[in-house]
Protein backbone atom coordinates (compact mmCIF):
# COMPACT_ATOMS: atom_id res chain seq x y z
CA UNK A 1 0.00 0.00 0.00
CA UNK A 2 1.51 3.23 -0.81
CA UNK A 3 1.82 6.39 1.43
CA UNK A 4 -0.80 7.93 -0.41
CA UNK A 5 -3.65 4.82 -0.05
CA UNK A 6 -3.02 4.42 3.49
CA UNK A 7 -2.91 7.77 4.57
CA UNK A 8 -6.47 7.56 3.08
CA UNK A 9 -7.25 4.68 4.77
CA UNK A 10 -6.67 6.16 8.30
CA UNK A 11 -9.42 8.44 8.51
CA UNK A 12 -7.23 11.68 9.07
CA UNK A 13 -9.48 14.44 6.87
CA UNK A 14 -6.07 16.73 5.92
CA UNK A 15 -4.25 14.24 3.53
CA UNK A 16 -7.33 13.97 1.81
CA UNK A 17 -7.94 17.84 1.59
CA UNK A 18 -4.73 17.72 -0.06
CA UNK A 19 -5.14 15.29 -2.45
CA UNK A 20 -8.13 17.02 -3.40
CA UNK A 21 -6.15 20.30 -3.91
CA UNK A 22 -3.56 18.42 -6.02
CA UNK A 23 -6.40 16.75 -7.81
CA UNK A 24 -8.32 20.04 -8.88
CA UNK A 25 -5.28 21.40 -9.83
CA UNK A 26 -4.57 18.92 -12.36
CA UNK A 27 -1.17 17.57 -10.75
CA UNK A 28 0.21 15.35 -12.97
CA UNK A 29 2.32 13.64 -10.39
CA UNK A 30 -0.74 11.90 -9.66
CA UNK A 31 -1.24 9.99 -12.71
CA UNK A 32 0.62 7.47 -11.81
CA UNK A 33 -1.09 6.83 -8.55
CA UNK A 34 -4.53 6.80 -10.25
CA UNK A 35 -4.82 3.24 -10.64
CA UNK A 36 -4.06 2.31 -7.01
CA UNK A 37 -5.90 4.87 -5.88
CA UNK A 38 -9.39 3.65 -7.98
CA UNK A 39 -7.80 0.06 -6.60
CA UNK A 40 -8.35 1.12 -2.98
CA UNK A 41 -12.26 1.72 -3.65
CA UNK A 42 -14.28 0.67 -1.05
CA UNK A 43 -17.58 0.27 -2.75
CA UNK A 44 -19.07 4.06 -2.07
CA UNK A 45 -22.70 4.80 -3.41
CA UNK A 46 -21.99 7.99 -5.55
CA UNK A 47 -25.38 9.71 -5.28
CA UNK A 48 -25.89 12.76 -7.79
CA UNK A 49 -28.08 15.88 -6.73
CA UNK A 50 -29.26 17.67 -10.15
CA UNK A 51 -32.04 20.36 -10.63
CA UNK A 52 -32.46 23.92 -11.66
CA UNK A 53 -31.28 26.55 -9.26
CA UNK A 54 -33.75 27.59 -6.65
CA UNK A 55 -35.20 24.38 -6.19
CA UNK A 56 -33.61 24.05 -3.16
CA UNK A 57 -30.52 21.13 -3.88
CA UNK A 58 -28.23 22.40 -1.39
CA UNK A 59 -30.86 22.44 1.45
CA UNK A 60 -32.37 18.86 0.88
CA UNK A 61 -28.38 17.33 0.25
CA UNK A 62 -27.99 19.22 4.15
CA UNK A 63 -31.30 16.96 5.20
CA UNK A 64 -29.81 13.88 3.59
CA UNK A 65 -26.82 14.47 5.42
CA UNK A 66 -28.30 14.66 8.62
CA UNK A 67 -30.34 11.69 7.78
CA UNK A 68 -27.39 9.42 7.00
CA UNK A 69 -25.59 10.20 9.99
CA UNK A 70 -28.44 9.18 11.53
CA UNK A 71 -27.78 5.90 10.46
CA UNK A 72 -24.09 6.19 10.91
CA UNK A 73 -23.07 6.42 7.99
CA UNK A 74 -20.10 8.27 7.02
CA UNK A 75 -20.84 11.07 4.23
CA UNK A 76 -18.95 12.82 2.01
CA UNK A 77 -20.24 15.68 -0.69
CA UNK A 78 -18.61 17.70 -3.73
CA UNK A 79 -20.62 20.33 -4.25
CA UNK A 80 -19.65 22.19 -7.69
CA UNK A 81 -20.10 25.44 -7.72
CA UNK A 82 -20.36 27.52 -11.13
CA UNK A 83 -17.35 29.75 -12.03
CA UNK A 84 -16.48 32.85 -13.62
CA UNK A 85 -16.40 32.85 -17.79
CA UNK A 86 -13.43 35.01 -17.21
CA UNK A 87 -11.21 34.81 -14.18
CA UNK A 88 -12.66 31.08 -13.57
CA UNK A 89 -12.73 31.55 -9.77
CA UNK A 90 -16.00 30.66 -7.76
CA UNK A 91 -17.67 31.80 -4.49
CA UNK A 92 -18.00 27.81 -3.46
CA UNK A 93 -20.84 28.63 -1.45
CA UNK A 94 -23.58 25.57 -1.86
CA UNK A 95 -21.96 24.34 1.83
CA UNK A 96 -22.84 27.25 2.84
CA UNK A 97 -25.89 25.41 3.22
CA UNK A 98 -24.51 22.73 5.11
CA UNK A 99 -22.54 24.16 8.03
CA UNK A 100 -24.26 22.54 10.46
CA UNK A 101 -22.41 19.54 9.72
CA UNK A 102 -18.94 21.34 9.38
CA UNK A 103 -17.54 19.69 13.13
CA UNK A 104 -18.89 16.56 12.49
CA UNK A 105 -15.78 14.16 12.08
CA UNK A 106 -18.03 12.29 10.05
CA UNK A 107 -18.79 14.51 7.19
CA UNK A 108 -16.33 15.52 4.81
CA UNK A 109 -17.26 18.75 2.72
CA UNK A 110 -15.64 20.05 -0.46
CA UNK A 111 -16.83 23.06 -2.73
CA UNK A 112 -15.18 22.13 -6.52
CA UNK A 113 -15.21 24.90 -9.05
CA UNK A 114 -16.68 23.77 -12.59
CA UNK A 115 -13.97 26.06 -13.62
CA UNK A 116 -15.87 26.25 -17.22
CA UNK A 117 -17.28 22.73 -18.08
CA UNK A 118 -20.36 22.42 -19.27
CA UNK A 119 -22.93 19.64 -18.20
CA UNK A 120 -22.59 20.69 -14.29
CA UNK A 121 -19.75 19.07 -13.00
CA UNK A 122 -15.70 19.77 -12.90
CA UNK A 123 -13.51 17.96 -15.08
CA UNK A 124 -11.86 16.24 -11.97
CA UNK A 125 -14.95 15.35 -9.90
CA UNK A 126 -14.98 11.69 -10.93
CA UNK A 127 -11.23 11.47 -9.80
CA UNK A 128 -12.28 13.29 -6.54
CA UNK A 129 -15.39 11.11 -5.80
CA UNK A 130 -13.13 7.87 -5.97
CA UNK A 131 -10.97 9.67 -3.16
CA UNK A 132 -13.69 10.23 -1.10
CA UNK A 133 -14.43 6.70 -1.53
CA UNK A 134 -10.89 5.44 -0.92
CA UNK A 135 -11.30 7.52 2.78
CA UNK A 136 -13.79 5.15 3.51
CA UNK A 137 -17.05 7.70 3.09
CA UNK A 138 -20.48 6.14 1.95
CA UNK A 139 -22.34 7.68 0.17
CA UNK A 140 -20.80 10.18 -1.78
CA UNK A 141 -22.81 12.93 -2.72
CA UNK A 142 -22.26 15.52 -5.45
CA UNK A 143 -24.60 18.16 -6.27
CA UNK A 144 -24.20 20.26 -9.69
CA UNK A 145 -24.04 23.61 -10.50
CA UNK A 146 -28.24 23.52 -11.29
CA UNK A 147 -27.95 24.91 -14.68
CA UNK A 148 -31.37 23.29 -15.98
CA UNK A 149 -32.42 21.64 -18.76
CA UNK A 150 -28.91 20.42 -20.03
CA UNK A 151 -26.98 19.25 -17.32
CA UNK A 152 -27.01 15.68 -17.69
CA UNK A 153 -23.48 14.79 -16.99
CA UNK A 154 -23.87 13.71 -13.59
CA UNK A 155 -25.70 10.65 -14.75
CA UNK A 156 -22.32 9.11 -16.65
CA UNK A 157 -20.97 9.66 -13.41
CA UNK A 158 -23.55 8.83 -10.61
CA UNK A 159 -24.85 5.28 -9.64
CA UNK A 160 -27.50 7.22 -8.82
CA UNK A 161 -29.13 10.69 -9.91
CA UNK A 162 -31.68 12.63 -7.77
CA UNK A 163 -33.36 15.05 -10.09
CA UNK A 164 -35.06 17.83 -7.67
CA UNK A 165 -37.64 20.20 -9.12
CA UNK A 166 -40.06 22.12 -7.38
CA UNK A 167 -44.01 22.51 -7.67
CA UNK A 168 -43.52 26.22 -10.00
CA UNK A 169 -41.72 24.28 -12.74
CA UNK A 170 -43.96 25.32 -15.38
CA UNK A 171 -46.23 23.94 -18.04
CA UNK A 172 -46.35 20.07 -18.63
CA UNK A 173 -43.90 20.53 -22.02
CA UNK A 174 -41.48 22.13 -20.17
CA UNK A 175 -41.19 19.46 -17.97
CA UNK A 176 -40.93 16.60 -19.81
CA UNK A 177 -38.06 17.98 -22.46
CA UNK A 178 -36.22 16.04 -22.95
CA UNK A 179 -32.73 15.67 -20.73
CA UNK A 180 -32.50 16.32 -17.42
CA UNK A 181 -35.73 14.18 -16.27
CA UNK A 182 -34.86 11.56 -18.57
CA UNK A 183 -31.64 10.87 -17.04
CA UNK A 184 -33.24 10.63 -13.32
CA UNK A 185 -33.45 7.48 -11.53
CA UNK A 186 -35.25 9.45 -8.70
CA UNK A 187 -37.50 12.85 -9.15
CA UNK A 188 -37.58 14.38 -5.85
CA UNK A 189 -40.23 17.54 -6.18
CA UNK A 190 -39.13 19.74 -3.11
CA UNK A 191 -40.70 22.00 -1.35
CA UNK A 192 -43.96 19.97 -0.42
CA UNK A 193 -45.18 22.86 1.50
CA UNK A 194 -45.70 24.58 -1.26
CA UNK A 195 -49.37 24.46 -3.44
CA UNK A 196 -49.49 22.41 -5.80
CA UNK A 197 -46.74 19.78 -4.89
CA UNK A 198 -48.56 16.74 -4.75
CA UNK A 199 -50.61 17.70 -8.26
CA UNK A 200 -46.74 18.02 -9.71
CA UNK A 201 -45.82 15.00 -8.50
CA UNK A 202 -49.13 13.24 -9.65
CA UNK A 203 -48.48 15.31 -13.27
CA UNK A 204 -45.14 13.52 -13.52
CA UNK A 205 -45.79 10.42 -12.68
CA UNK A 206 -48.35 10.31 -15.59
CA UNK A 207 -45.77 11.79 -17.93
CA UNK A 208 -42.96 9.66 -16.63
CA UNK A 209 -44.66 6.55 -16.99
CA UNK A 210 -45.84 7.27 -20.62
CA UNK A 211 -43.07 9.15 -21.91
CA UNK A 212 -40.69 5.95 -22.10
CA UNK A 213 -37.24 8.38 -21.94
CA UNK A 214 -34.24 6.21 -22.55
CA UNK A 215 -34.04 2.65 -23.95
CA UNK A 216 -34.90 -0.13 -21.62
CA UNK A 217 -35.08 2.24 -18.67
CA UNK A 218 -38.11 2.22 -16.01
CA UNK A 219 -39.58 4.91 -14.94
CA UNK A 220 -37.85 6.76 -12.20
CA UNK A 221 -39.44 7.31 -8.44
CA UNK A 222 -41.25 9.98 -8.29
CA UNK A 223 -41.41 11.39 -4.36
CA UNK A 224 -42.43 14.63 -2.54
CA UNK A 225 -39.61 16.19 0.22
CA UNK A 226 -39.85 18.78 2.49
CA UNK A 227 -35.95 19.69 3.08
CA UNK A 228 -36.70 22.93 5.71
CA UNK A 229 -38.63 20.18 8.10
CA UNK A 230 -37.50 17.15 7.08
CA UNK A 231 -40.70 15.91 5.13
CA UNK A 232 -39.82 12.80 3.07
CA UNK A 233 -36.36 13.11 3.22
CA UNK A 234 -36.05 9.65 4.95
CA UNK A 235 -38.01 8.00 2.38
CA UNK A 236 -35.91 10.00 -0.22
CA UNK A 237 -32.94 8.09 1.59
CA UNK A 238 -34.76 4.84 2.01
CA UNK A 239 -35.11 5.21 -2.06
CA UNK A 240 -31.62 5.80 -2.89
CA UNK A 241 -30.70 2.71 -0.79
CA UNK A 242 -33.25 0.49 -2.86
CA UNK A 243 -31.79 1.74 -5.93
CA UNK A 244 -28.40 0.82 -5.39
CA UNK A 245 -28.35 -2.90 -6.60
CA UNK A 246 -30.39 -1.95 -9.45
CA UNK A 247 -27.13 0.54 -10.45
CA UNK A 248 -24.70 -1.76 -9.87
CA UNK A 249 -26.11 -4.36 -12.31
CA UNK A 250 -22.99 -5.28 -14.98
CA UNK A 251 -24.68 -3.11 -18.30
CA UNK A 252 -24.72 0.15 -15.70
CA UNK A 253 -21.21 -0.71 -14.60
CA UNK A 254 -19.94 -1.17 -17.83
CA UNK A 255 -22.28 1.48 -19.35
CA UNK A 256 -20.29 4.30 -16.49
CA UNK A 257 -16.84 2.66 -17.29
CA UNK A 258 -16.74 3.77 -20.76
CA UNK A 259 -18.19 7.27 -20.14
CA UNK A 260 -15.36 7.69 -17.58
CA UNK A 261 -12.35 6.21 -20.48
CA UNK A 262 -14.43 8.40 -22.89
CA UNK A 263 -13.91 11.20 -20.83
CA UNK A 264 -10.35 10.66 -19.89
CA UNK A 265 -9.69 9.86 -23.88
CA UNK A 266 -10.84 13.26 -24.52
CA UNK A 267 -8.80 15.03 -21.38
CA UNK A 268 -5.97 13.12 -22.07
CA UNK A 269 -5.93 14.10 -26.35
CA UNK A 270 -6.68 17.47 -26.07
CA UNK A 271 -3.66 18.16 -23.46
CA UNK A 272 -1.13 16.20 -25.90
CA UNK A 273 -3.00 18.35 -28.82
CA UNK A 274 -1.95 21.54 -27.24
CA UNK A 275 1.79 20.43 -27.14
CA UNK A 276 1.62 19.59 -30.55
CA UNK A 277 4.34 22.18 -32.17
CA UNK A 278 2.05 23.11 -34.24
CA UNK A 279 -0.49 24.27 -32.58
CA UNK A 280 -0.06 27.58 -32.40
CA UNK A 281 0.18 27.94 -36.21
CA UNK A 282 -2.95 25.53 -36.52
CA UNK A 283 -5.21 27.61 -34.46
CA UNK A 284 -4.25 31.09 -36.20
CA UNK A 285 -4.98 29.08 -39.46
CA UNK A 286 -8.72 28.06 -37.95
CA UNK A 287 -8.93 31.76 -37.23
CA UNK A 288 -7.94 32.87 -40.54
CA UNK A 289 -9.98 30.61 -41.96
CA UNK A 290 -7.89 29.59 -44.11
CA UNK A 291 -8.38 25.53 -42.11
CA UNK A 292 -11.33 24.60 -41.11
CA UNK A 293 -11.88 22.92 -37.02
CA UNK A 294 -12.16 19.58 -38.31
CA UNK A 295 -9.18 19.09 -40.15
CA UNK A 296 -7.34 21.42 -37.73
CA UNK A 297 -8.06 18.43 -34.88
CA UNK A 298 -7.04 15.83 -37.51
CA UNK A 299 -3.90 17.81 -37.80
CA UNK A 300 -2.61 17.85 -34.34
CA UNK A 301 -4.42 13.85 -33.44
CA UNK A 302 -1.40 13.17 -35.56
CA UNK A 303 0.76 13.77 -32.76
CA UNK A 304 -0.94 12.23 -30.06
CA UNK A 305 0.72 8.90 -29.24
Amino acid sequence: MSELVAELASGERRPLARLLTRIENGDAALRPQLQELFGAGRGAHVVGITGPPGSGKSTLVNALIGEWRRRGRRVGILAVDPSSPYTRGAILGDRIRMMEHAADRDVFMRSMASRGELGGLAATTWIAAAALDAAGYDPVLIETVGAGQSEVEIARLAETTVVVEVPEMGDEVQAIKAGLLEVADIVAVNKGDRPGADRAARQLRAMMSTAGGRVERTPPKIMVTTATSGDGVAELADAVEAHREQARSPVAARGRAANQVRRALADLAATRAREHPAWDQTVQEVADRELDPFTAAERLMEGVG
